[in-house]
């Protein structure tokens, strides 16, 4: 049986050592570019560091820290959590808060990423009310921006354990010849 060369026309193979796509998957999600740091694709995972991490942290920004937070009363679910938690570590603070909060305990680092204090009493203080209210349009932009950096770090994550989506080769097809070489 003899080697077959391909055609000098034909596109290069590409292969790409994913190492292992479960370890990769689950770095992507801790912190975002990671995973195909692991996978040694640099460039790719610089990117994603960048452009995730970048929009996560402006967002986090907007609002100083308090569109990001965790909460499951009945008064303030905040579904938004569910996709900004998709960026992984820079997201976890949210959850010791929660949980500092629900204990009754001081929150942490002044308050960043803390659930807002529910008012006891008709009429009494309401903290996200004041929020909504303080940062105005920020509050929803700043919220928007760290969901959307969630959902990119999802497409990552998917990136780092699937790995780059490649065209498949086109098949050699009987086609016609050009009208213009018809006689």
């Amino acid at each position: 049986m003899t080697a077959t060369t391909p055609p000098a026309d034909a596109p290069e193979i590409v292969e790409v050592d994913l190492r292992d796509p479960l370890v990769a998957a689950v770095l992507a999600w801790l912190w975002p570019g990671a995973g195909h740091v692991y996978q040694r694709r640099y460039a790719k995972g610089a990117l994603f560091m960048v452009c995730i991490l970048g929009t996560y942290f402006f967002g986090l920004a907007l609002a100083d820290g308090k569109a990001v937070y965790a909460s499951w009363t009945p008064t303030d679910r905040r579904l938004q959590y569910i996709c900004q938690v998709f960026v992984g570590a820079p997201a976890l603070p949210a959850l010791v808060q929660n949980y500092r909060v629900m204990h009754d305990k001081v929150p942490l680092f002044g308050g960043l990423m803390a659930p807002p204090r529910q008012p006891v009493l008709p009429n009494a203080y309401d903290e996200l009310a004041s929020w909504h209210e303080d940062y105005n349009k920020l509050w929803e932009l700043s919220t928007l921006y760290t969901l959307v950096a969630g959902l990119l770090n999802v497409l990552a994550i998917y990136d780092a354990f699937a790995g780059p989506v490649l065209p498949a080769p086109e098949e050699e097809t009987e086609r016609p010849p050009p009208d213009d070489e018809i006689d």
